[in-house]
């Protein structure tokens, strides 16, 4: 077993994935030193995190709120603390764009990274890995899906011919199109398998959050599109699946829960003990089933498999689209299915880049978050 510590910065850590994350950090101490820690504006939180970590970095929106500790931390932009010389892990945990330039900050500086962060790769995939293989460094999938994937490739020759993702349908699977116009921000944020923030619950319940993944999968892997299907199981056990030239098929199994694919990244390549991790229960799990999405119930699916092949800046607009139209359905704005609507007329009029530089893709998203609130507004200004 290696004793080195490892010294994390995690950004986003009063969110789900990061609060999931400190907690593997509990159970595996002395393991890991946090040296950084990241936050939006949950102040509450992030002042009791630097109490008990004690971080020599921290980030968060309102700052200046936190003067008051008295912990002797220094504070630092999200790139600065992703690039530092005393991090060796850089746990990207934050939800949408904001993740975007920390994680280019880590890769140019060839640190690990733990990345949950879906519209980095999603928005600028071929950039990161370009990056990541300049400066040799890793990029270590916390998604359970592309985890179980990672898993799955481990000890293989050759490479996947193709790569099945789950998805656990959601709490809509068996609404009907009646049903979906109905659907209200409290039936979406519950989720029936896992625990999350609020943007990707509700991403999965529109089964964006698996459009996007299919697009990480590409540039996580190297697989092209048409070798990447999504399939629904609804018991979220079966985490993803590999095929191989052979026929044979690669499955990662375990109990729905974060904190297993993100251990798995924190201790590559080890798997360490970890007793508050749940344990799969084969006298009580009944059944594994399977089924189709359905396109037509579930449009975004399509709409990010559509963005993924024209490539581009369509995945960056597509991101930035979906990003402002969840925070108009959380608000009351929208209703649920014109999520999809907006996100589908926002990338009908954009005229996309198709090898876009950082700055194409910031200029792509910045349009279509302006142009999805005119739409939501009911004006017509482009």
């Amino acid at each position: 077993m290696d004793n080195t510590v490892t010294r994390l910065a995690i950004l986003g850590s009063t969110g789900s994935i990061g609060r999931q994350t400190l907690d593997v950090v509990r159970n595996l101490s002395p393991r890991f030193s946090v040296v950084a820690l990241a936050a939006g504006q949950n102040l509450d939180l992030l002042r009791q995190q630097i109490e008990e970590f004690s971080p020599e970095y921290v980030y968060c929106e309102g700052e200046n709120a936190l003067n008051d500790t008295g912990t002797g931390y220094e504070t630092l932009s999200l790139e600065e603390i992703a690039s530092h010389e005393h991090v060796d892990m850089v746990v990207i945990a934050t939800s949408g764009k904001s993740g975007l330039l920390a994680t280019l900050a880590a890769v140019r500086a060839g640190k690990n990274v733990a990345l949950a962060n879906k519209e980095s790769l999603v928005m600028a995939g071929e950039i990161i890995m370009r990056e990541a293989e300049a400066s040799g460094a890793s990029i270590l999938p916390i998604d359970s899906e592309h985890s179980a994937i990672w898993q799955c490739l481990q000890g293989e020759a050759q490479s996947a011919t193709r790569i099945i993702l789950t998805a656990s349908g959601g709490p809509f699977r068996s609404y009907s199109p009646q049903q979906l116009e109905q659907v209200t921000a409290a039936q979406a944020l519950k989720h029936p398998s896992w625990q999350m923030g609020p943007k990707v619950t509700i991403d999965s319940a529109t089964l964006m959050n698996k459009g996007l993944e299919i697009i990480e999968a590409r540039w996580l892997f190297d697989v092209p599109f048409e070798n990447i299907r999504v399939i629904i199981h609804p018991q979220s056990i079966i985490h993803s699946m590999v095929e191989f030239t052979d026929g044979s098929v690669k499955a990662q199994l375990s109990n729905p829960d974060m904190r297993m694919p993100i251990q798995y990244a924190l201790t590559y390549p080890e798997r360490l003990p970890n007793p508050e991790l749940p344990r799969i229960d084969w006298d009580k799990l009944a059944e594994l089933t399977f089924e189709q999405p359905d396109f037509n119930k579930f449009p975004c699916l399509k709409l990010a498999m559509e963005a993924g092949r024209k490539g581009g800046t369509c995945p960056s607009v597509l991101c930035a689209a979906d990003e402002v139209a969840v925070d108009l359905f959380l608000s009351g704005a929208i209703k649920f299915t014109d999520i999809a609507r907006l996100v589908e007329q926002v990338q009908e009029e954009h005229k996309t880049v198709p090898r876009p530089t950082l700055e194409d893709i910031i200029a792509a998203d910045t349009w279509a978050r302006q142009r999805v609130n005119e739409l939501a507004a009911g004006g017509t200004p482009c």
